[in-house]
């Protein structure tokens, strides 16, 4: 493909981008990948560069654009050599004209910018939109820092973590020997965090309510020593599916996991009322933290998506304190930086449950942000969390 080939195929992508945002559809990866399983004649080096140019302009843009031609006309009315290859050829872009549509260039959609935490200063958004590092936790049950660390010279130790490792992004780490054998996880420094933030040792009865396919259950299973009781429940069956044998992988063969449905939890954890020592709640958010990561999901999110977010958190951390014993802790966390997910949440919360109280974890990283601590990409180098310790009197 000519370099003009691959700008229209760049904008193609965006519209398809743009219109599963939209409509609530596939992630950007996940078209993407539609997008060039139907283009088989475009090589590896033509689908990297539709690729970069594409998402260039995802993280140019905090409002969605109107089509993928007004997100790259704004781009190349600051780049030339981006502007010469809108040739009119046969592949490529039409001619630029003085009147057409352009993008807005921003980092924040309008609509979100007052409702983030007031400690992130408008100095610290470009961060979020900067490539994010390969962050890895090694996996204390079979494996030493130190040990996987002196293999590779370009990691650096995070010594934010116990475990953190951090490599270059884009290193190949899925081929190495110390994946495929269970001794490091991918998991981003933030993520390890609120993995240390629960505080559970052997012997503990922990659960993580919103499991996922269980990168913190796993983080939670080495700090226990793989002794104990630990519960890994989800209403998503494909996801908690993945746990097993991630689980089988890092050692960790003693993780229960409980598949549970919506709005009726309580009748799969029902024997675990005031039973925990710990219960991790890492809800559902608007992933303003990851950005980093999925840039196209500030096109995706509106306010009728937050509103129900935020009343799922809610519900999902009253469920969770009834499963909390005596002396026992709720630690709340979302991948968000809005303050109404993070220090405003936690905040009601004590407000409707007089038998708790917070406690911030202490760790050398983040913010005190009302109750707990916020990390975001520019202060923290992870991506964007809220987490708070919410103790049973």
């Amino acid at each position: 493909m000519n370099p003009s080939a691959r700008v229209q195929s760049a904008v193609d992508l965006l519209d398809a981008i743009i219109v599963a945002t939209r409509d609530k559809g596939a992630s950007a990866d996940r078209v993407a990948a539609a997008f060039f399983a139907q283009r088989r004649y475009a090589g590896s080096k033509d689908r990297r560069a539709i690729r970069d140019l594409a998402w260039r302009a995802i993280r140019s843009f905090g409002e969605r654009p109107e089509s993928g031609r007004a997100a790259m006309v704004a781009l190349a009315a600051r780049d030339e050599d981006l502007a010469v290859l809108f040739d009119g050829s046969s592949y490529g872009p039409a001619l630029l004209t003085a009147d057409e549509a352009r993008a807005v260039e921003g980092v924040l959609p309008g609509w979100l910018t007052p409702l983030f935490s007031p400690l992130l200063a408008e100095a610290e958004w470009p961060a979020l939109l900067e490539r994010a590092p390969l962050d890895l936790r090694v996996n204390s049950l079979m494996a030493k820092r130190a040990e996987v660390a002196a293999q590779w010279p370009e990691a650096e130790i995070l010594v934010q973590s116990r475990d953190g490792l951090r490599l270059p992004t884009g290193f190949a780490i899925e081929t190495s020997a110390a994946y495929g054998d269970g001794h490091v996880e991918v998991q981003d420094l933030g993520s390890q965090l609120i993995a240390e933030a629960c505080g559970v040792r052997a012997g503990m009865t922990v659960v993580d309510l919103c499991a996922g396919a269980g990168g913190k259950t796993l983080a939670l299973a080495a700090h226990m020593t793989g002794q104990g009781r630990l519960i890994a429940a989800d209403t998503s069956r494909d996801r908690l599916a993945q746990l097993p044998p991630r689980a089988a992988r890092a050692g960790a063969g003693f993780i229960e996991t409980r598949l549970l449905n919506p709005h009726r939890e309580m009748a799969a954890l029902d024997d675990l009322s005031s039973a925990c020592d710990v219960v991790l709640v890492d809800a559902p958010c608007s992933g303003t933290g990851t950005w980093r990561r999925n840039p196209e999901t500030r096109w995706r999110l509106d306010q009728r998506d937050l509103q129900r977010l935020v009343s799922e958190q809610a519900r999902l951390m009253d469920l969770a304190a009834d499963l909390v014993a005596p002396g026992g802790c709720l630690v709340y966390a979302v991948c968000s930086l809005l303050a109404c997910e993070g220090a405003a949440q936690a905040a009601v919360f004590l407000e409707r449950n007089g038998g708790f109280k917070a406690e911030r974890p202490s760790f050398g990283a983040g913010r005190v942000d009302g109750a707990g601590l916020l990390l975001s990409p520019a202060h923290d180098g992870s991506d964007g969390f809220y987490m708070v310790c919410l103790r049973r009197l």
